[in-house]
């Protein structure tokens, strides 16, 4: 069942600590920013019922925008993909999706241009460059970012798109590669009600949880918030799993009973197997983790938010990728516990 939340922004109460203008979903106005007063250009009637929205292009076909296009075929969507490097349109192609040699051919004749990048200067590239979206997508279309970027970078965005009438939803994911492969995403949304409702035949061939949760950058803040989540359940897990097994209890009896109680969680039961194996390929890297925590505690101190758990959480991941662990899979926390406790699992 596809849940279909909406909430707008909240008026701050008299006393309440100022916030930024980009956290409260205003555009930001910080030096060299050319975003327009309004939020996103809202185009005409006529603009909006033009567009069907079964055309997609889809730009960024890695780990995990490579299944997300592969269910839109699926769902019976045109979609011309396009990548940064090469070789990675196989699945595209086999799922009946027409891989583009650039952007121009991609997005020139799409009613929704989907971007799944690894951070906010790919997203700006392909997004605001000559040769971009910007520049070669027809007016009224829909641009719909699910990459991880910041929230001041997200409104930016539609601001910039406001200019050429093209709209914008920012709309991170949560559920790592087997989400995003099984087609079972939660998907926050950040942008104009109106635009959400539109996309809702494109979000439901790639989510089950589908939230809108304010205007552009809310949905942003919300995976910040996720990702903090995630990366101190991983950090438990991790020291729950080197607790046990120096303890000299079966782990994988205790990991089965704590997963039926209140402490289990969803990346528990994802886990389990990699921890047990300590197997960390990649289905979500350690470097993206640390991007996305970078993300959300500049942007707890931007609004005054206290993150004691997430910034040590923080720490933990930033001393990974310090080790050189960036593209090992973000379960590979445990290595940093094993470390720190002397112990070796290989000589137990």
């Amino acid at each position: 069942m596809i849940c279909w939340a909406g909430s707008s922004p909240a008026t701050p109460a008299p006393g309440r600590r100022s916030v930024p203008s980009w956290a409260a979903g205003r555009p930001p106005t910080w030096s060299g920013c050319s975003c327009p007063e309004t939020r996103s250009a809202t185009p005409s009637p006529a603009v909006t019922k033009e567009f069907t929205l079964k055309t997609i292009a889809f730009l960024g076909l890695g780990t995990m925008g490579s299944p997300i296009a592969v269910n839109l075929c699926r769902a019976g969507h045109t979609v011309y993909g396009w990548n940064r490097s090469d070789g990675r349109d196989g699945p595209l192609r086999a799922a009946g999706g027409r891989p583009m040699a650039s952007i121009r051919e991609a997005v020139r004749e799409a009613d929704v241009v989907i971007t799944m990048l690894p951070d906010a200067p790919q997203v700006e590239e392909v997004a605001l460059g000559p040769d971009g979206i910007l520049a070669n997508a027809r007016p009224g279309t829909l641009l719909i970012d699910m990459s991880t970027i910041a929230p001041q970078h997200a409104i930016t965005l539609a601001g910039k798109a406001a200019e050429h009438r093209i709209r914008v939803l920012d709309a991170p994911v949560a559920g790592g590669e087997t989400g995003a492969v099984d087609g079972i995403l939660s998907i926050m949304v950040g942008g104009d009600a109106e635009d959400f409702a539109a996309a809702k035949p494109v979000f439901e061939a790639l989510g089950r949880t589908v939230t809108h949760c304010g205007p552009n950058g809310r949905g942003q803040t919300v995976k910040a918030a996720s990702q903090l989540v995630l990366a101190i359940n991983l950090q438990a897990c991790a020291e729950a799993v080197v607790f046990l097994e120096k303890s000299g209890v079966d782990l994988e009896a205790a990991l089965d009973v704590i997963g039926g109680g209140m402490a289990g969680s969803t990346a528990l039961a994802r886990k389990k197997a990699n921890f047990l194996k300590r197997d960390y390929t990649p289905s979500f890297r350690m470097g993206l983790h640390h991007k996305d925590l970078g993300i959300a505690t500049d942007t707890a101190r931007a609004i005054g938010a206290a993150i004691p758990l997430g910034s040590v959480a923080a720490q933990f991941v930033a001393s990974a990728v310090a080790r050189g662990e960036a593209d090992l899979d973000h379960c590979a926390l445990l290595r940093g516990v094993e470390l720190l406790s002397g112990y070796d699992h290989e000589e137990q």
